[in-house]
């Protein structure tokens, strides 16, 4: 293999899914401030997404909504001051 190929932060990290609590382990060089423990019982960079695999409707086949800045409260305040 070619040395000095990969980024000197290249290494394993723990994505978690905050939708579905899935986690995976897989390579990176995201930037992360927190670590938690993997199933080896190493400690790992960890890394939080709102949306994976896991959790998708395209994968999982199941229609959810998924609203993790309020968007839909929002909405439902702007039509009921219209209606009111």
């Amino acid at each position: 293999m070619k040395k000095e190929l990969h980024p000197k932060n290249y290494r394993l990290v723990i994505f978690r899914d905050n939708s579905s609590k899935a986690r995976f382990l897989i390579n990176s060089t995201v930037a992360t401030k927190e670590t938690d423990k993997w199933e080896d019982g190493k400690e790992y960079p960890l890394y939080q997404i709102e949306i994976s695999s896991a959790s998708h409707p395209f994968y999982t086949g199941n229609e959810t909504v998924i609203d993790t800045a309020g968007r839909v409260e929002k909405f439902k305040a702007r039509q009921a001051k219209k209606k009111a």
